[in-house]
């Protein structure tokens, strides 16, 4: 893009941006004619991927600011008004909204309400910060027909970003992503009014308690074994951290009113955007667990827990026989608590008919072994968990499954039908229970781990991600794919690939830029570039297959299993290696 063009894109945002933070931005660049900065900021418009809308904030069109929200709120609403045109008639139309502890969340959702509320769509606002799965549940107990909820989930702090639901309850995907961002493009006014003026007409409404209470007793209501939780929870120690974000008051709420001693880490309690304590507030990254780990040690907690900053991603870790801590990945606890919940519904007779799992088509496939166990279903989707609740929508809508649980590797997992998102709170509580279920059978979490990889096969998991910022970034990865897919590997870690499935060309999925590879001992790789960031993700599903189930057997097979990943991943870095040149 030569300069002439960015001045005039620069220009024309400072023109449109009403806040000043972010438009003065925007004229410091070009007084210090920084065109590399500026290049970055206008070589595109933020568009929906996996998450929704997400970008670093800051002035300009690649960017999070007040007025990328208030168009896609525009372009939203306008949506909306078409899609439901008995309901815009009548004046029934309304929106939840909701917001997380980033920095410039609560003005974002504020914006986003107040342009519903002037379109004449009530807007149910949520009075300070709440979880993503709350706003999903709210949906579908007010009877609305979108929402929003102002968040970059588990991203460094300089992010923000906005999630946008149908009235499902769940994350809009297509037609509807591809017809909001038409409508977002074709913005040439945005309606707003006064939080006065909204609140006076009846078309801004403040919302807190009234569904918290209902929310935390769905989570609750999960739950198999209440008489084991009354009669055992005071034995079991549980630290927590919400990793400064909504996540807080709802686990605590929850696991107290369950009668778990909950000891939640004091620096990272209080909702922060600044999330001074770690560089990246993600439960999946060891270091953002550091503080956990260490008042876990010195409490002799039975179990740590944590969320994400919007509370629908969901970390554990727990201490092996002598005494160090392991944190379990998101394919680990998903396999844990899909196997709980089978075992659970089995005991209890509370089994439906053609019961069905699903899971992301990147997430281990452990737990198809578990599922052919049980005689249940398993479905695959696209990453994001929206697409687990589209499929989970179809089964309300046919009948044809009922469905049981969702799980991504991605540290994902739903175990109810009221939220159509991934559920951090909820699985706070089973997975409390798990625990003490185990307990009660002489065995620790992860010694069942074990006894079901002795079972199974022996499953290891590793994802590499490699940032590639900026327009040239994005070319970068497309090269990478394109060169994949025209000259696959014959072979990774030293097994040779049987098969190389392109999610582009599959008939069973919607078209994505996936690409997966399938080795001979059953081992699963695929490559993905990130949706709402500028990085490419390669995630290795290692497998050994079952054996005889002896000590023996499991020691080979995790040493066979970790040299195969090893050997993938230098092969992988190979693949990065020569892209980056």
């Amino acid at each position: 893009m030569d300069k002439s063009e960015i001045l005039k894109r620069a220009k024309a945002y400072i023109e449109e941006e009403k806040d000043e933070r972010f438009s003065k931005e925007i004229e410091d660049l070009i007084a210090k004619e920084d065109y590399t900065e500026l290049e970055d900021r206008f070589y595109r418009t933020l568009e929906f991927g996996t998450g929704g809308l997400r970008g670093i904030m800051g002035g300009g069109t690649n960017r999070m600011n007040t007025l990328e929200i208030n168009k896609a709120t525009q372009g939203l609403a306008n949506y909306v008004l078409k899609a439901f045109p008995k309901e815009a008639k009548d004046g029934t139309l309304s929106a939840v909204v909701a917001y997380d502890s980033r920095l410039n969340s609560d003005v974002f959702a504020e914006a986003t309400a107040l342009i519903f509320a002037a379109n004449g769509i009530k807007a149910y606002l949520f009075s300070s910060l709440r979880p993503t799965p709350e706003l999903s549940y709210a949906i579908r107990q007010l009877g609305a027909k979108t929402g929003v909820v102002v968040t970059a989930s588990h991203n460094p702090r300089m992010y923000n970003g906005y999630k946008a639901y149908w009235s499902d309850g769940a994350q809009v995907i297509e037609p509807h992503d591809v017809g909001i961002i038409e409508e977002v493009n074709k913005v040439t006014s945005i309606k707003t009014m006064t939080r006065v003026e909204a609140i006076s007409t009846e078309k801004l409404v403040i919302i807190d308690k009234e569904i918290d209470e209902k929310f935390w007793n769905m989570c609750k209501a999960q739950l198999f074994r209440p008489d084991l939780i009354k009669a055992k929870a005071k034995d079991v120690r549980i630290v927590y951290t919400p990793l400064h974000g909504t996540g807080g008051m709802h686990v605590e709420k929850v696991l107290g009113d369950l009668g778990l001693k909950v000891i939640t880490v004091p620096e990272q309690r209080e909702p922060d955007g600044n999330f001074p304590t770690v560089e990246k507030p993600n439960p999946e990254e060891k270091p953002a667990l550091k503080l956990a780990v260490e008042l876990a040690k010195k409490e002799k907690a039975d179990g740590l827990m944590a969320t994400d900053p919007d509370a629908d991603r969901f970390g554990t870790a727990f201490p092996d026989k002598d005494g160090n801590w392991v944190l379990l990945s998101g394919n680990q606890m998903g396999a844990l608590l899909m196997d709980y919940v089978l075992l659970s519904r089995k005991e209890f007779n509370k089994m439906p008919a053609n019961p069905a799992i699903i899971r992301s088509i990147v997430t281990s496939p452990f737990g198809d072994y578990i599922c052919k166990k049980y005689g249940v279903t398993m479905m695959e989707c696209l990453t994001g968990f929206k697409w687990i609740a589209a499929i989970e929508a179809k089964f309300e809508a046919d009948g044809s499954h009922n469905y049981v649980f969702g799980l991504e590797e991605s540290y994902g997992y739903k175990v109810e039908t009221e939220v159509m998102d991934k559920d951090g709170v909820s699985a706070a509580a089973m997975c409390a229970e798990m625990i003490l279920y185990w307990r009660s059978q002489g065995k620790s979490l992860l010694e069942h781990l074990d006894d079901m990889y002795k079972e199974y096969g022996y499953f290891e998991d590793r994802a590499i991600s490699q940032n590639f910022p900026g327009q040239s970034g994005v070319q970068t990865m497309a090269n990478m794919m394109a060169s994949m897919r025209a000259n696959p590997p014959a072979s990774l870690g030293g097994e040779k690939v049987l098969k190389v499935r392109d999610i582009m060309n599959d008939p069973d999925l919607p078209k994505s830029n996936v690409l997966q590879f399938y080795l001979e001992s059953g081992t699963i790789v695929s490559a993905r570039p990130s949706g709402t960031e500028p990085k490419i993700k390669f995630y290795i599903n290692s497998m050994v297959p079952a054996g005889d189930g002896s000590d023996k057997w499991f020691a080979e097979a995790k040493v066979k299993a970790g040299k195969l990943c090893d050997g993938i991943a230098a092969d992988i870095q190979k693949i990065i290696d020569a892209a980056s040149k």
